[in-house]
């Protein structure tokens, strides 16, 4: 949140839910848990590039894209505790609630 806009992340995967297709998705809640605004908008600009997703993929560790002045101990202990089922829960909701299909994505507004 900022005085301008604010921000939420709603995950729909397309594909079973497990820890090692996840990363990308836990690293970002984590970060919106954990992180500062300014740290949050860095962090977010490196976890989503697309080389970024490739080494998670091949199983580098998500500590090494973290950026400085980040709170990475709170970051560790959050991300490793982080359960897989509030990712099965914002697919409930975009599947019954918002009638979205497996991974199919959408921009929702609610102005001030």
């Amino acid at each position: 949140t900022s005085r301008h806009t604010r921000l939420g992340i709603l995950n729909n995967p397309s594909s079973k839910i497990k820890e090692d297709n996840t990363a990308i998705a836990r690293g970002i809640l984590t970060a919106f848990l954990t992180q500062n605004n300014s740290n949050l908008r860095g962090f977010l600009s490196k976890l989503t590039k697309e080389e970024t997703a490739k080494s998670l993929a091949a199983g580098t560790k998500i500590v090494k894209f973290f950026i400085q002045g980040m709170d990475g101990d709170t970051f560790e202990k959050k991300y490793n505790t982080l359960g897989l089922d509030i990712i099965k829960t914002h697919q409930m909701f975009c599947q019954e609630v918002l009638k979205l299909l497996p991974g199919q994505m959408a921009v929702i507004s609610n102005g001030r």
